[in-house]
């Protein structure tokens, strides 16, 4: 399968693989940003075995290969250009929904976020037309195995 044809895999950072809370999060002693040792270390490989092209979409932007990606094993990674086309609410695009679309350009594609709202949804189904699966994590917990596991078990169906 060429890289072109091989499905794109969005990655937000925040509320994603930066988890915000929950019971059984490790303590956060960096006081920079609280939320690194938060990071699940086996999520780089886990994510590099998915067989898909790994994008940050993240308003992160390089900093993400340059802070989270080494922590999670990843090589650099790609960087979404994220225009801001949405207005963030409930009933509204995300401000990352149409520029994915965009650069998906046609190709299967997986969005990994902790805010993807129902008119993301709808926008998707009726803008882009290859397969996607917008999947949304819990913050507090961030993407976990069952979350790869869920992507994985989709990709089988999504493929060419």
């Amino acid at each position: 399968m060429t890289s072109a044809s091989r499905p794109l895999l969005f990655l937000d950072v925040d509320g994603t693989i930066l988890p915000f809370g929950g019971s059984g999060l490790p303590p956060a002693p960096d006081a920079s940003n609280p939320y690194l040792a938060r990071i699940d270390r086996t999520l780089g490989p886990q994510l590099m075995g998915l067989g898909c092209d790994l994008v940050w979409a993240t308003a992160w932007m390089d900093e993400a290969n340059e802070v989270i990606g080494p922590l999670l094993g990843l090589p650099r990674l790609p960087v979404a250009d994220l225009a801001d086309d949405g207005d963030d609410g409930p009933d509204t695009l995300q401000w990352k929904t149409k520029a994915l679309v965009r650069i998906a350009s046609g190709r299967p594609f997986i969005w990994v976020d902790d805010v993807i709202e129902p008119a993301d949804r709808w926008w998707i189904e009726f803008e882009h037309p290859g397969p996607a699966l917008l999947h949304k994590v819990d913050p507090a917990v961030g993407l976990t195995a069952a979350d790869i596991a869920f992507i994985e078990t989709w990709l089988r169906g999504a493929r060419p």
